[in-house]
């Protein structure tokens, strides 16, 4: 049994321009208020930086003097000396990061408690009563992978950030003792390439956001469609699924070229910032001579690019341009507003698209002839099932697996389908339903062909139950009632009862209960699929091995039921009861196909007295 297709996954859309502004805005008080509240953690911290200051300035002042006032001078001991100072400023590094990071602790662990009490606190509050209910799939994600990308980016930013405030201050105080001159020709293209970053910050996020969100959705489209995939091929939505999936692959792709064109963009600032401030001071080197600086003080600015400002600018861009996006992304998302109250599956799936809006509109007003007990009964004058020479194989070459077969099933009536394995019984069933074409020949339902019909019109014919029942995460009574939205509650209780689901519902919690698929049994969920069939206005019911998981009692109860409910029933057999429960059995051999009573068939079909041997052994 199927559903008319699979939820629609929402597409970014052009409001996701601003969403990078928005998380700004939302996340601004909290960051305060979590920043306010460890004050000496960041104290402590400025402290182990101030000296990452001082080793920056002492390494390019050191290279400057040993050149000025040492080897030019022609004193190599004073030279070696200043390379001494800054062979120890070089050193002193380790114990600088060492402190450093002893403090950022103080700062990552109660970020990432703060974070995982609030995605628990979060979940909890949907789960319970009154909450906005469904299935949060994210809370894992929210719990596990997204608080320790949000740890690791905030740990990471916390230090570039750190490193280049302090390392920029230590470098550009060494520029000025050197010569102001210097600071003319290095800090413009260095700003110059750092505003344009900067400028690429917010829609580099917007365009991070919605890529993010179009992967999402695509790969959410890709997990149900899998799923879902018996569903699809059953009601003929597969069509409509991959026009979908097309349409998400594009945003996809159309959102990934956005996003590479902003890294270029970024790319070209990280450039100018990187690279341009080393070719200006080589190229203004005669300048600069003209205005007395210094040999060593040329040699010390390019250590304080190379060695120090240059390295952390380069990092900090890096930073900000990757972990800060996907820090915010995954703050707003663990942070930010709460996500509306989630939409049954049930319902999803018969109204989020648009083959699902049609199904529930014509599911909702039944077939369109008299009914009996809620169940409409197909006209007598056409039969319920017609076969007309149909011949099926599966490829140009291949032997038929259903050879010029004809076939009359009449209104209410009960026929079993009988053979060997991988005979052809399921692709039998699969042509009466619509979900696959015959090579040759036709199939009609309710007198009308039912290849190339659209997937509403075959939906309010027949019913398809295959032998892997499906069952959705929602309350038991959307299960039950999923192809009949307008059962009455006396109904649907009436249904349980005949088919023995009484022990399964209350064990649930009742029709409100909650139904888990992985926690039932597979012949559970069978139970759970029959009833869904059972209180369906389709007329024709085709069980594809739909019983196979019930043992014989429950079976031959469900059989019964199915048998009195107004409408056709097509059965393939699993036992020998089915098939003597049947009003006529047809025998599938793979040469010729045999249609009878179970008396009649034992007299004439040498394989239906062979396979009533088996089964009686």
């Amino acid at each position: 049994m199927t559903s008319a297709g699979i939820p629609r996954v929402p597409v970014p859309d052009d409001g996701a321009r601003d969403a990078g502004a928005g998380a700004l805005r939302r996340l601004a008080p909290p960051a305060r208020r979590f920043l306010a509240h460890r004050k000496g953690v960041l104290v402590r911290l400025a402290l182990w930086s101030l000296a990452e200051s001082g080793q920056a300035f002492l390494v390019g002042y050191a290279v400057a003097r040993c050149v000025d006032d040492g080897f030019l001078a022609g004193d190599p001991r004073r030279g070696l000396l200043w390379l001494g100072v800054a062979l120890v400023a070089v050193l002193s590094g380790a114990p600088v990061v060492r402190g450093v990071f002893a403090q950022l602790s103080g700062l990552t662990e109660p970020l990432r408690d703060a974070l995982v009490r609030r995605a628990v606190d979060r979940s909890m509050a949907g789960a319970a009563p009154g909450g906005p209910g469904g299935t949060d799939r994210a809370a894992v994600s929210r719990l596990t992978n997204q608080v320790e990308i949000a740890r690791d980016s905030f740990a990471g930013l916390v230090l570039t950030l750190r490193s280049f405030v302090f390392t920029a201050v230590g470098a550009l105080l060494g520029l000025l003792s050197l010569h102001p001159a210097l600071l003319v020709v290095v800090l413009p293209p260095l700003v110059a390439g750092l505003a344009l970053f900067l400028a690429t910050l917010r829609p580099m996020a917007a365009a991070q956001r919605r890529a993010l969100a179009a992967d999402e959705a695509l790969g959410d489209h890709a997990a149900r469609s899998r799923a879902a995939l018996r569903d699809l091929a059953a009601c003929g939505t597969g069509p409509g699924a991959e026009r979908r999936g097309a349409e998400l692959v594009a945003d996809a792709a159309a959102q990934a070229r956005t996003l590479a064109g902003w890294a270029a963009v970024r790319t070209a600032a990280l450039g100018v910032a990187g690279h341009l401030p080393v070719l200006a001071l080589l190229v203004a080197v005669p300048w600069l001579r003209g205005r007395g600086v210094s040999a060593g003080a040329l040699l010390g600015a390019f250590t304080y690019l190379v060695q120090s400002l240059l390295p952390a600018l380069h990092t900090l861009m890096t930073a900000l341009g990757a972990a800060g996006a996907r820090l915010l992304v995954v703050l707003d998302r663990i942070l930010g507003p709460e996500p509306g109250a989630a939409i049954p599956q049930a319902a999803a799936c018969a109204a989020s698209t648009a083959e699902g809006r049609d199904l529930g509109r014509l599911r909702g007003t039944g077939v369109r002839t008299p009914a009996v007990g809620g169940h409409p009964v197909p006209r007598a004058a056409v039969p319920a099932v017609e076969l007309r020479s149909v011949t099926l194989s599966y490829g140009v070459r291949a032997e038929p697996v259903l050879d010029a077969l004809d076939l009359r099933v009449a209104p209410g009536e009960h026929l079993a389908v009988v053979g060997p394995s991988g005979i052809g019984k399921s692709t039998l069933t699969r042509l009466v339903a619509g979900t696959l074409a015959p090579s040759r020949g036709e199939v009609r339902v309710a007198g009308g062909v039912v290849t190339g019909r659209p997937a509403v019109e075959l939906a309010a014919l027949r019913v398809l139950v295959p032998q892997e029942a499906y069952v959705f995460s929602g309350t038991v009574g959307a299960n039950l009632g999923y192809l009949n939205p307008h059962v009455r509650r006396a109904e649907l209780g009436a249904a349980v009862r005949a088919f023995g689901l009484e022990p399964l519902v209350e064990r649930l919690g009742g029709p409100d209960g909650s139904v888990r698929p992985a926690e039932l049994s597979p012949g559970e969920r069978q139970l759970v699929a029959l009833v869904r069939a059972y209180l369906s206005p389709a007329p024709l019911l085709l069980l594809d091995e739909a019983t196979c998981h019930l043992d014989p009692a429950s079976e031959a109860r469900a059989e019964e039921v199915l048998a009195g409910r107004p409408g056709t029933l097509v059965v393939v057999a699993h036992r020998l009861s089915s098939a003597i429960r049947a009003d006529r059995t047809l025998v599938l051999d793979g040469e010729r196909a045999e249609c009878g009573t179970h008396g009649e068939l034992l007299a004439r079909s040498p394989l239906y007295r062979d396979l009533t041997g088996h089964w009686h052994a």
